[in-house]
């Protein structure tokens, strides 16, 4: 793996999610991520493959590993579908807010874990959540 490289996952299932998690804790660590921060990486690919299944159906989570020309490194993480959207974006980035039964900390959790954090989100056309993480 080198410092300029991409994965790709069609998410559908926890069987998606899981594997989307484990390659992408992988690149992290190839980047030479710690393993705190590997694992950082790794839930909030986790979370946001999660809110794909459960809202969407399906959706991508696309990872990207780069190498500014700076030399300094982060992983871009995009999860991207076209589910139902969010209708109040800065009420789920506070906490709390959730259309399931879970404890709606998985999108403002995944905020804390990163770098950059933004949400695109129109109701009935989709979301697209992109995170980053830089090596320290």
């Amino acid at each position: 793996m080198s410092e300029h490289d991409t994965l790709f996952f069609r998410i559908k299932d926890a069987m998606d999610v899981a594997k989307s998690r484990r390659e992408g804790m992988q690149m992290a660590v190839t980047l030479g991520f710690s393993q705190a921060d590997a694992t950082k990486i790794a839930v909030v690919i986790s979370e946001l493959g999660r809110n794909i299944v459960n809202y969407a159906g399906t959706g991508t989570i696309t990872v990207v590993a780069r190498r500014e020309g700076s030399g300094k490194r982060y992983i871009r993480i995009i999860a991207d579908d076209k589910g139902p959207g969010i209708p109040d974006v800065e009420r789920v980035l506070a906490g709390g807010y959730t259309t399931s039964n879970g404890l709606g900390l998985g999108v403002s959790g995944s905020r804390r874990l990163v770098d950059e954090f933004n949400i695109d989100s129109t109701v009935g056309r989709g979301t697209t959540i992109t995170a980053v993480k830089w090596l320290r």
